[in-house]
This record gives structure tokens, sequence and C-alpha cells, in this order.
């Protein structure tokens, strides 16, 4: 029996604590998920008594529905993980019990016969009956490490039930973590049945009033184009004849595609490009040239990337927007109450350029990128991946 291997198996399976059945990504997205939610639930707790729009409530609780599906999403991962390792736990656990008590036997074996042999004078006549001093010093060796090997073997056995002790104890915490998380993820399915029941609702009022929301949809249109006009108006006017573009700055802004952080931290309620109505499936939204969140109030919004400010202007339903230029690539933070920048100045990546502004009770913030060829790119392409 190779005791060695039997506890080396042992203490490595109790190294795998309860903790690693959520690795750091999965709570990362967990919490951001969480955090999402809360910014939503705010803004429509605010807007609880005011005259908001259908629609843009509507767009909150949609946001809350799906981010949490993806919750619960998580929780079902999480809870597979935690079974599973439950599983792996429980069986090495038998496997190691039935070495110990295979070992117990053979020590108790041991013990009975070492009993029934204490006489030392039994000893000492099998000793002299050898038939020379060869076999005779063999036979005083036996005897001798007789208590060693039995002190040895109750040590090895103590180390495996401590093993054991430790492997139990993990298990119960895994069984303690698996029920917590199947009683979150169930709180937060009670809580999706309520969000999905709300956004029904407003779904019917909508439809109830579908003249009253064209109309609104019609002002949304011309805020949006006018605000696509001043975009491109801004890019022209950045590219005044002798003024050099710096190419090397638009390079490494390039270069970190994929990698540039995010403006301001909130839930993406509105994604790039071509938008539906959530009711009126068939009724064109205003194209989305970049990406719209829903954030807490005043949150403070940052530069992407190194910069100038190219541009600050005052729009309809955009309120302050400022246009940062980076070589041959601008960005745009749309809806700003308080800009803390002026046009001209260089600005680096991380700078605070304003805070979001509150409008018609909702703290939404847009961001745009856009190229000299006067065409939007999709911000979540150019954005580091929110998990």
């Amino acid at each position: 029996m190779n005791l060695k291997v039997i506890i080396v198996a042992v203490l490595v399976a109790a190294m795998q604590s309860p903790a690693l059945a959520q690795t750091k990504e999965q709570q990362s997205r967990k919490e951001r998920l969480e955090r999402e939610i809360a910014i939503l639930d705010k803004q429509l707790k605010e807007n609880a008594g005011k005259s908001a729009s259908a629609l843009n409530k509507l767009t909150l609780v949609q946001g809350k529905v799906k981010a949490r599906k993806a919750l619960v999403a998580e929780s079902d991962v999480i809870i597979s993980k935690l079974n599973r390792q439950i599983d792996v736990c429980q069986k090495e656990m038998d496997k190691a019990k039935s070495q110990l008590d295979t070992m117990t036997l053979y020590f108790g074996r041991m013990v009975k016969s070492a009993y029934k042999n204490r006489d030392a004078r039994k000893w000492y006549m099998y000793i002299l009956a050898s038939d020379n001093l060869s076999q005779g010093m063999r036979r005083y060796g036996y005897f001798r490490n007789i208590s060693t090997q039995m002190n040895t073997q109750a040590k090895a056995i103590q180390r495996l039930r401590d093993s054991l002790d430790v492997e139990k104890a993990r298990l119960v915490s895994l069984r303690g973590e698996e029920a917590r998380v199947r009683e979150q993820r169930q709180k937060d399915v009670n809580k999706l049945v309520s969000e999905e029941k709300e956004a029904k609702a407003l779904t019917a009022k909508l439809k109830k009033e579908k003249s009253k929301y064209q109309k609104e949809l019609s002002n949304k249109k011309n805020q949006a184009v006018a605000l696509e006009k001043e975009i491109k108006k801004a890019i022209g006017g950045a590219k005044k004849p002798g003024k050099p573009v710096d190419y090397t700055l638009a390079k490494d802004f390039v270069a970190n595609k994929g990698k540039l952080p995010w403006p301001v931290s909130g839930s993406v309620v509105a994604h790039f490009g071509k938008q539906f109505h959530p009711v009126f499936k068939s009724l064109k939204l205003p194209d989305n040239n970049g990406v719209t969140l829903a954030v807490p109030k005043s949150a403070k919004v940052k530069a992407v990337f190194n910069g100038e400010v190219a541009q600050i202007t005052v729009l309809p339903g955009y309120h302050q927007c400022v246009l940062v230029q980076h070589g041959n690539y601008f960005t745009l933070y749309a809806k700003i109450k308080d800009v803390y920048v002026k046009r001209g100045e260089k600005v680096k990546t991380g700078q605070e350029l304003g805070t979001v502004d509150t409008i018609n009770g909702e703290t939404v913030f847009h961001f745009e990128i856009w190229d000299d060829k006067t065409l939007p790119r999709d911000p979540e392409i150019w954005l580091r991946p929110l998990d």
C-alpha cells in the first residue's frame, strides 16, 4: 500500500477551495451585471413620479431584464461547477475512507500480534533458537523494528485522518456555497419575472398611444440628424489647410483598438447601428452612430485616449458635446452637464472632461468614434471588453 500517494492525493484535493468554484472572470461578470442592474433600477425609481417617456422607461426595464437573465445564467454555470466539485470531493472522501479502513485493520492486527507476543522471554528463546548468528541478528532486528513500524503506521493513519477532516470541511463549505448561490439565483429569477411583467405593461401602454410616440420618435430622429451634421462639420473644420494631422497619434490610437478604456461606467442601453422600436417592430428608430449607456447621476466622463479638444457644442437632446481629435480619428462625448475642458486643449487618457447630464429625469451618456472620412465606427469594437 503506497501511503504517500494516498496522503498526497487527499491533500491536493483539499487545496481545491470552494472559492475556485467561481473564477475571477465569473466574479467580475457577476459584479458588473449587478452594478448595471443597480444603475438601471435607481434610474427607474428616481423617475417613478415623473412624466418620463414610456419608451425610455421600457428601454431601462428591458436592460434590466437582459442583465438579470445573464446574471441567472452565470449562477447556473457556478452551481453546475460546484456540483461537479462536490461529486469529486465525495468520491475522493469515499476512496480515502476505504483506504483508511484497510490501514486501520492492518494496524489493529499488528497491535494484536504484538500484544500476544509481549513476553520478552519468548522473543529471546526465538532468537537463541536461530541456526546461526546471521539468522539470529535478523530475528533480533525484526523484533527491534516492530515498535518503530507500529509508531510509523499510527502516525500515517493520523495524517490520513487529518486529511479526511480537511476534506469533510471542504465538502461542507462547497455545499454551503452551492446553497447560497442557488438561493440568490432564485431571488434573481423572482425579480426577473416581476421585471418582465413590467416590460409587458409598458409595451401595452405604448401600443395604446402609438401616435403620441411616433411624434416623439420624429423629434429624436431630428436630433440625431442634427448631431451627425454637427460632427461632420466639426471634423471638416478640424482638417484645415496648413494644419498637420498627427498621424503618429492616430497610429497609436488604432494600435489600442479593443483596449481603449470606457469613458464612463454604466449599462449599455443602445448599441451601434440600426435600431427598431421595441414594440412596433416595423418602426425604425434613428441609427445609433455610437453607444448609449445609462449611468449614475453626475458620473464623470473621461477621455479614452490622448488628443486635442476640437469642438464643444450644444445640441437639442444631447446638451453639451465634446469632440476630441486623435490624429485623423475623433471621439464624441455627448449629454454632458459640466465641461472641464476648452477647445484647443490637449487632453490625456483618463482625464476628466465633464459630468453626465440628467435630461428629463434620465442620466444617459452617449459616445461615438469617427474617422476623418466622416464614417462612424462601432465603439464597442474599440473599447476594451466589459468583462
